[in-house]
């Protein structure tokens, strides 16, 4: 997720594994985890060398080799971030773009767009955790306890539940605590506590029951933590709406701030603390505009947009061309016995809008 720089939060790591082939999302695609699998070893120890192929530190390899299944559930849990942030910003001027140069770039920066890949990296990481344990692929955890349920004797617990009590603990170890006095690694460690609370948030308890003719005589519960998806769009809304708590020179604007508490907020703790006490995502410099090639992005010149839902926005004012083709697709399709789809060959004409450079 995010790579370790002097003091930066350590959740670099993950984001810097974001893999580069899955950019360039069209937001038609299925919303599922990528079937993703590490090479097989034939040695005893080759989630070691799984452990070692991954850009983690010290600590974050150490905690990786303890069990077998960590190794593989990193990488789900990178893919599945990246997927949902790209399908969460489709749509906008700075569409989670993830090549190497313009990753490297954002996560030295304390944009809001920055804030929001710690957070859906770190939810990412602790919802794969939880799903994995309770799916058997890690020897360290398994189901979820029975917590505390009201009237506890109406309610049998079974069935296996997500495990997101081991996951949060392993997720706030694994990306290591906030340091009192470096600003930046402090609000990359609060982006990715609000990623773990959104997941914990998230949390539903699914009933079955159980009993004669239908009857209800005994339920079967257990917690179950909420799609993936819904994850992504709650902290797309958080990303909408995150504070800014400071700044340093802003090279994507040229000018400079001097650090101050955010709208109105009152300060977390004594003394000018500017990082508040907040569930929101927070940040400490403007973003860019992401309309032109950069540091940041490679600009949104040619990019495909939507006539009425965002060419105005996405190309910046400078208008969009329109491009009129003809594409064959299959329609009428219908299931015939046994055991196949036939389909008919329907030719439509189309519009595809880009934006001018």
């Amino acid at each position: 997720m995010l790579v370790s720089t002097g003091t930066v939060g350590t959740t670099t790591w993950l984001l810097e594994a974001l893999p580069v082939q899955l950019c360039g999302l069209t937001g038609s695609e299925p919303l599922t985890i990528l079937p993703l699998t590490l090479e097989t070893e034939a040695a005893a120890q080759a989630h070691y060398k799984a452990c070692d192929r991954l850009k983690l530190e010290r600590k974050q390899r150490r905690m990786c080799r303890r069990d077998p299944g960590v190794a593989e559930t990193l990488v789900e849990a990178v893919s599945m971030s990246a997927l949902e942030c790209q399908y969460q910003f489709r749509f906008e001027r700075w569409n989670c773009t993830l090549e190497g140069r313009y990753r490297a770039s954002l996560l030295k920066r304390g944009f809001k767009e920055t804030a929001f890949l710690y957070a859906i990296s770190s939810a990412g990481l602790t919802h794969a955790l939880a799903k994995a344990c309770s799916a058997g692929r890690m020897e360290r955890c398994t189901c979820d306890e029975a917590p505390d349920l009201e009237n506890r004797e109406a309610w049998q617990w079974g069935g296996c539940g997500d495990n997101l009590k081991y996951s949060s603990k392993f997720v706030k170890e694994f990306l290591g605590r906030r340091s009192s006095k470096d600003l930046r690694a402090r609000v990359d460690f609060h982006n990715n506590l609000v990623g773990v609370k959104v997941i914990k948030a998230g949390v539903e308890t699914t009933c079955k029951c159980h009993g004669v003719s239908g009857s209800c005589t005994v339920r079967t519960c257990w917690r179950q933590l909420a799609p993936f998806h819904e994850v992504g769009k709650h902290l797309k809304h958080k990303y909408e709406t995150a504070l800014k708590v400071g700044s340093t020179t802003n090279e994507a604007t040229g000018e400079a701030g001097a650090i101050s508490p955010p709208r109105g907020r009152a300060s977390g703790s004594g003394g000018g603390d500017p990082l508040p006490r907040t569930p929101e995502l927070v940040h400490l410099d403007d973003s860019p505009s992401f309309c032109l090639a950069g540091r940041f992005s490679p600009g949104t010149a040619g990019r495909r947009c939507h006539r009425e839902k965002n060419c105005e926005s996405i190309c910046c004012g400078r208008g969009h061309n329109t491009q009129s083709r003809v594409v064959t697709r299959p329609c009428q399709c219908q299931v015939r016995w046994c055991c196949y789809v036939e389909c008919r060959q329907c030719t439509q004409r189309e519009e595809v809008y880009t934006c001018k450079g």
